[in-house]
Formats: C-alpha cells, structure tokens, sequence
C-alpha cells in the first residue's frame, strides 16, 4: 500500500519495510487500451499509482545518488485480482499482479527536470465518474530515494525499469462492503503534473 493515510482505514498495516512484486512485461498497456477481465478472477481492484523511470543503471545505490538513477514519471495503474493476490497460490502475489494487462500506463514520461517535487502532488482514482482514491504523494511511506536505494541492495536497477510506488487508500477490497471491477467499467487513474490515464474493462 505504502500511504500514512492507509492507516485511517483501520484494517492495513503499512509495511515497515516496503513489500516488492513484479509485474511482467505483458502486464504494460497503454493510457487508453482496453483491460481485459480475466476469466480467473471474481474480484478485479483498482489501484492507481505514481510510476518512476530508471534511467541510469546502478547496484547497491547510495541515498545521495539515488535520484540520479531517475530518469522521470508516470501514471500506473496497478490492476489486481485480490481472490489470487489474498487468498491463492499462497497468498503469493505476482499472479494477482501480474496477468495481461495488469499495468496500464502514461499518458508520458516526465522527466524529473519537470517536476519540482514528485512526493507532493495530487494523486487519484475514479470508476465511472466516481472518486474512489484522492490523496497526495507526500504520504508516501518510502518514498523515492529510500525505493531506489532499498531495491537496488537485492538486483541491478537496469534503464527502462518502471518502479511503481503504492496506493492511496480507497481501493475496492478494503471498502465494506468490498466492491470489485465488471465488465463495462470506466477507471481513471490521474496524478498532478503527469496527466490521466483512462482504461475500459472488457
């Protein structure tokens, strides 16, 4: 999750140390390409988040050089089937990340020139019209720097990596009742200074 204000919602407990997943490849779709609805799944979530771009590679990164590894930003969407994230195969979570089209992304890159500060900007999610997440990225719990510097102690940070950063509250299996994607639904997913991203689940 990796916000403060998950913490108001009294069911999550954020992480000490940041929780790392991968996404394939396949998982990357375009800011406005159609999701596909997995016939694996019964409970389709949203998640937007705010998205760097490696841009120089590095091992073992210290906390002073590890912006320089940044090349810029944008706007994902981590899509997830909370039935094989929470409850199968273990509870292990790259199935439930990681299936096609699990991770739409734009609508640009921003290079971090552009942007004075990535860890204050306005970050949100709607279904059709409906505000479900709106938070700020200054509640980041690990932030930027601490990311780059704690992912790079385990593997090389290689150009091109998408690092995605975590959610705000507000996402569909921790409302009560929960409420999960269908067919038809419209989410957009927007962050101050990068733009929106908008994708149809089919």
């Amino acid at each position: 999750m990796n916000y403060q204000d998950h913490c108001a919602e009294g069911n999550v407990n954020v992480p000490v140390e940041p929780v790392i997943f991968s996404k394939f490849s396949s998982c990357i779709i375009g800011p406005h390409d159609d999701i596909p609805y997995p016939e694996e799944t019964e409970e389709l979530d949203w998640e937007v988040e705010l998205a760097f771009v490696i841009g120089k590679e590095g091992k073992k990164i210290a906390a002073k050089d590890a912006m320089s590894h940044v090349f810029g930003y944008t706007v994902a969407h981590d899509v997830s089937a909370r039935d094989w994230q929470m409850k199968k195969n273990g509870r292990q979570w790259l199935l439930g990340k990681s299936m096609d089209g699990f991770c739409p992304l734009g609508p640009c890159i921003v290079m971090k020139e552009n942007i004075m500060n990535p860890e204050n900007l306005g970050i949100r999610c709607s279904v059709n019209g409906i505000i479900k997440q709106e938070s700020n990225t200054c509640n980041l719990v690990h932030g930027i720097e601490k990311l780059v510097v704690y992912l790079s102690r385990f593997f090389t940070l290689k150009p091109g990596d998408v690092i995605i950063t975590g959610t705000p509250p507000g996402v569909g299996v921790f409302r009560k009742p929960p409420e999960f994607l269908k067919k038809g639904d419209v989410v957009t997913c927007e962050i101050d200074e990068i733009g929106s991203i908008t994708n149809k689940i089919i």
